[in-house]
């Protein structure tokens, strides 16, 4: 029998807030980014839950995080959010999505998180919520261990979708069989890419899309602590595969920063 997995974006879909964003007061204290930024990130990330981010906002994020990150040390990110990760992410987690994670298990699915957000962030909350992939965008790293400022991939749009079939190659996906998950427009060759789409929270243009191509529409509204689930579940947390490692956390936080003091200067 062919395979079949389903594909989750992250933000706003698995989790009720941006992943990167989430972690910037952990980066503040630990050095990463300054008071100035941190108290940013505050509006960035209610800009982020209003109205997310479209096409060219998400283009010019991009071209700015590559200079932002240059040089931060990357294990230092990942220490960081190793040390935060249960206290700030485990109460951000949908209960839907959980439910739905934990029935594509039951059912035989793998269970792949993509997300343009960055390896540091995303890897670990892949394990956390026992997925068996994580696809998100690739940054060189130097030999000094710190980012170079150079994007090598960017999972963001086609990409995703892209990164998707061939996952279906390697893995033997039949991709009619799949199903896919995700908030955002933006997203939306991943979810034609496979034949069970579903639109989560999604934003106006994907509501759109969801109600013309009659998909289903999904509306998350329950954060749980994953340990309160625990007890019920039967099988432990699987280890997550990194199908593409990520950009730094703190590379799309600084991102998201650089959009909101932007959009605060044309509204002023």
């Amino acid at each position: 029998m062919p395979r079949a997995a389903a594909f989750f974006d992250l933000d706003k879909t698995v989790i009720a807030k941006s992943s990167t964003l989430t972690f910037s007061k952990s980066f503040y204290q630990g050095g990463l980014i300054n008071r100035r930024v941190a108290l940013r990130t505050a509006y960035a990330q209610f800009v982020f839950l209003v109205g997310g981010l479209d096409h060219d906002q998400m283009e010019r994020m991009r071209e700015y995080l590559s200079a932002m990150c240059r040089g931060w040390n990357v294990q230092q990110v990942r220490e960081i959010v190793a040390e935060t990760l249960h206290d700030l992410i485990d109460p951000l987690i949908y209960d839907e999505a959980a439910s739905l994670i934990e029935q594509h298990h039951t059912a035989g699915r793998d269970v792949v998180i993509v997300s343009t957000s960055g390896a540091e962030v995303v890897e670990p909350i892949g394990e956390l919520l026992g997925a068996d992939r994580v696809v998100a965008t690739r940054m060189v790293v130097g030999e000094d261990g710190c980012f170079t400022g150079e994007v090598e991939y960017y999972a963001y749009g086609p990409t995703k979708a892209e990164a998707v079939r061939e996952l279906a190659l390697s893995e033997g996906y039949d991709l009619e069989r799949c199903y896919a998950y995700s908030d955002s427009a933006t997203d939306l060759p991943m979810l034609q890419a496979v034949g069970n789409p579903h639109a989560v929270n999604p934003d106006r243009a994907l509501r759109r899309e969801a109600v013309a191509r009659g998909w289903p529409v999904l509306e998350f509204r329950r954060p749980v602590r994953l340990k309160q689930r625990l007890p019920a579940l039967s099988v432990p947390p699987r280890p997550v595969l990194v199908a593409a490692a990520a950009i730094g956390a703190a590379a799309a936080t600084a991102g998201l920063v650089w959009y909101a003091s932007r959009r605060r200067s044309v509204t002023s």
